[in-house]
């Protein structure tokens, strides 16, 4: 590694630059994340088991495909854009059309298996192949762009920004549309989602080339042109201490995370039959993460340090939750307090998680001597998507054992049940991140900077 010379400091382009990347990730991992068990559950008629499945057994495929992005990410030459950034223009079309291919109601009246398989071919394209071909690159460049940690937090904290917004488009946006009201239920409208998709397609590719022509690498990481020995990768990814604890944590945040928003479009327009509601816990949230989270993540991670600030919020958000599965409120509104509350919580570890990533990487680097960023990014998006799966699979198989399909979405046994899951799941989720931090993850606040100290000096000897 090496710092370019002649180039801009480090700034606010930068920052705004990052925080549009996840921007235009989001538009399509939200709305999977979001509305897809929903979409194909109530609007294709499909089993919310089989969809789950799905979600599921595309994590194999991902086993491959992100390492795979990783390497090449390693190993491919700097460019005059960089290593990293040129995969953010090449890819920005291809994810944003496969996203779109996914919600097609057109199709709704098809054979049963037709639309089985029409999702399994969209969704592998564009989670497993689109997605990774860009979402790596684009998490790996955070190291090129400042090797100064107080950079990567910013970078962090706007790139949670950025997904926090889109998460506000895509939450309060979405439901105040897709929705219509029959026979005085309110369900789906699969036209409506079709449009979305579309619309949130192109926002996506726009967010995009803003991030390509605002960021700059200003480290040069060259080509790692050493030999590939799987079993020696292998071996150094399942030692390193660091990444499996963040690797864990990654996967429980995302079980709770992607649970509380999948579950959102199921407990506020079912239980409590309100859309509206559905759109103001989105509102809230954000409200929660841009306000209070967005402002101190860096101030309080820089004090008391990433992993000790993780826990204490971690375990504030579950016991929101808690509280909320014991009074069992009656009014959506209340039900949207616990929501925040807990949402806000799990918000301080995603504005910080990007950095804590760096920080593993340079523990690498400084156990191994090679610089990998492609490859550990690559790993650690692997555990998010696992997370992402876990949560769909689960919700998708929990759905199925309390009953839920099209025609008994609205008994009140079945409701009792997506309320229980509702709030169940997070808690477990949250007390799980907090526990794998404490026993697992190693990089505290004194090691992080002892790591920062001994990479300068060894880069200021070369």
């Amino acid at each position: 590694m090496e710092k370019k010379k002649n180039v801009r400091p480090f700034g606010m382009r930068d920052k705004l630059g990052y925080m549009f990347g996840d921007f235009g990730n989001d538009f399509t991992f939200v709305l999977s994340s979001m509305f897809m068990l929903k979409f194909y559950t109530d609007v294709m008629g499909i089993a919310p088991g089989v969809v789950g499945a799905l979600m599921m057994a595309a994590r194999f495929v991902d086993a491959v495909t992100d390492v795979t992005m990783g390497q090449i990410a390693d190993r491919s030459k700097p460019t005059k854009d960089g290593k990293f950034k040129p995969w953010i223009k090449r890819m920005c079309g291809p994810v944003a059309i496969a996203s779109f291919l996914i919600y097609q109601s057109a199709f709704a009246n098809m054979a049963y298996g037709f639309k089985v398989v029409w999702m399994v071919v969209t969704y592998i394209l564009w989670g497993s192949i689109f997605y990774t071909s860009i979402n790596i690159p684009y998490g790996s460049m955070a190291s090129a762009i400042s090797e100064d940690p107080t950079d990567r937090a910013q970078l962090s904290t706007w790139r949670t920004v950025g997904g926090t917004l889109a998460g506000l488009v895509i939450g309060v946006g979405t439901p105040m549309f897709a929705y219509v009201v029959v026979d005085g239920n309110t369900v789906l409208s699969g036209t409506r989602m079709t449009i979305i998709a579309g619309v949130f397609a192109l926002c996506a590719v726009v967010c995009y080339l803003l991030c390509f022509n605002l960021v700059q690498e200003r480290v040069v990481i060259e080509a790692n042109n050493q030999k590939l020995e799987i079993g020696k990768l292998l071996k150094t990814l399942f030692t390193n201490r660091a990444l499996l604890g963040i690797i864990a944590a990654a996967i429980l945040v995302l079980l709770a995370q992607l649970s509380m928003q999948g579950m959102a479009g199921y407990v506020f327009p079912n239980y409590y039959g309100s859309a509206s509601a559905q759109s103001m816990s989105s509102l809230t949230g954000t409200i929660g993460m841009l306000v209070i989270c967005a402002p101190l993540a860096v101030k309080l991670s820089k004090k008391f340090g990433k992993k000790e600030l993780s826990i204490a919020s971690c375990l504030l958000g579950a016991a929101s939750y808690v509280i909320c599965l014991i009074l069992r409120p009656e009014n959506p509104y209340v039900y949207i307090v616990f929501y925040t509350l807990s949402f806000t919580g799990l918000g301080f570890f995603n504005m910080i998680i990007w950095a804590m990533i760096t920080d593993v990487i340079d523990d690498a680097e400084l156990r191994n001597g090679v610089r990998e960023d492609g490859t550990i990014y690559s790993v650690y998006s692997f555990a998010r998507k696992i997370g992402q799966a876990l949560s769909s699979g689960m919700v998708g198989g929990l759905m199925g054992m309390i009953g839920y399909s099209k025609e008994t979405a609205f008994d009140p046994e079945v409701l009792d049940g997506i309320f229980n899951i509702s709030c169940i799941v997070p808690i477990i989720g949250l007390v799980a991140v907090a526990l794998a931090l404490m026993f697992i993850y190693p990089l505290n606040k004194q090691r992080v900077e002892e790591n920062c100290a001994e990479l300068a000096r060894r880069r200021e000897a070369k």
